[in-house]
């Protein structure tokens, strides 16, 4: 089962430290290294996030997360991305952008450090709104429950994590955004614009995605109640396709969306916090390449070995790490938060999530087994 589900990515890693030691020597090798490890350990909570969503998909679309998703992650996120925002921000084309990363990788450097703002203030607004939706919304688990039960409570008003997020970005743009540091002056129009863009890109993905969802449950349900009609008084009907097999065709392929967006946004400050040890793309883009796809192994590990159903308060701790990475980001459009104080965070949370699983499977006499009666269960925290 690990080497079925880790095979690609131990062999990924060994062709890559390969060609890093054969291009760049022992100094190439040690930092693509570093900055695989420095992937992962930023990342490890948007693996218990994507194994939420990818377990709803189907044995299609998951492979497609495999395959399609890492190369968007690799070649998308860790290359073609920093060169696409030296363009905008640069006013390049984008041949020229190639040209400046390869040949003047100094100013190269420059122009991605004084693009952070908006990418901090993009991907802070978007991870955020995950953050909030989660904690808005009525679980039958509860981690944190002094936490989490009056916030589901306030999550019956509607619209409110987007007014909060608003209020967030707003604040943030008055009092981080006017005097940056890195990338000089007053940002706050740039760092307000990109929020919004980070706001929008959630709703449109996130309620497009969750739209096929909701009717293809409802088309599952109407078929159920069809077969049961028909049956009558005769034994339970099987759960439909959609729930059984998992998600296809446009729900899962807006899913699939999703994902990469969010996958995205947990990017940003590994491809920033990179710059701190390297400003030559393709080494950067192959030591988070080979730190990315652990983070897809692991993904498909958690959803094969079913841990989110046996760990139930995983899914808690990944999303307040999501919220402390929401904020790190933001916070960084002025001040300068290092990479380790990030990683430790998720990788704190996560494993305080995780702790609280067993001692709650434990208590309850059945270590790993969630199933049966889903009734209101609280860790006592």
């Amino acid at each position: 089962m690990l080497l079925k589900t880790f095979g690609w990515s131990f062999a990924i890693t060994v062709v890559g430290l390969v060609v890093a030691g054969v291009l760049w020597g022992w100094q190439g090798l040690a930092i693509v290294g570093i900055l695989s490890i420095l992937e992962i350990s930023l990342s490890f909570d948007n693996a218990v996030i994507n194994a939420g969503i990818l377990r709803k998909m189907n044995a299609f679309w998951q492979k497609i997360f495999l395959t399609v998703g890492i190369l968007i992650a690799v070649f998308g996120m860790r290359l073609v991305f920093p060169v696409v925002i030296v363009a905008i921000t640069a006013k390049l084309g984008p041949i020229e952008a190639v040209k400046l990363a390869i040949n003047d990788k100094a100013h190269y450097q420059e122009l991605v450090t004084s693009a952070h703002p908006a990418i901090a203030a993009f991907g802070g607004m978007f991870l955020l709104m995950i953050f909030l939706d989660f904690i808005f919304e009525e679980r039958d688990y509860k981690w944190l429950s002094w936490i989490e039960k009056p916030m589901a409570k306030m999550g019956k008003l509607d619209m409110l994590s987007v007014i909060i997020a608003l209020v967030v970005l707003l604040v943030s743009a008055m009092t981080l955004a006017t005097d940056v540091a890195h990338g000089g002056g007053d940002k706050t129009a740039t760092v307000l614009l990109a929020g919004v863009a980070g706001l929008i890109t959630y709703l449109v993905v996130g309620g497009i995605s969750g739209y096929f969802e909701d009717k293809l449950e409802e088309d599952d349900e109407d078929d159920e109640d069809d077969e049961e009609s028909e049956a009558g008084a005769a034994a339970p009907v099987a759960t439909g396709a959609g729930s059984a097999v998992g998600l296809a065709g446009k729900a899962a392929f807006f899913m699939f969306l999703y994902l990469e967006v969010i996958d995205a946004s947990f990017s940003f400050d590994g491809v920033i916090g990179a710059f701190a040890i390297t400003n030559d793309i393709f080494m950067m883009a192959l030591g988070l390449g080979i730190g990315a796809m652990y983070i897809r192994s692991l993904t498909v590990f958690l959803v094969r070995k079913g841990t989110l159903d046996d760990y139930v308060y995983l899914e808690h701790g990944a999303h307040y790490a999501i919220g402390a990475l929401a904020v790190i980001l933001l916070i960084t459009i002025r001040y300068e938060v290092s990479e380790v104080v990030t990683g430790l965070i998720g990788i704190v949370l996560i494993g305080l999530s995780f702790a609280s699983s067993v001692v709650r499977n434990r208590r309850e006499g059945k270590p790993g087994d969630t199933s049966g009666t889903k009734a209101e269960v609280t860790s006592g925290v």
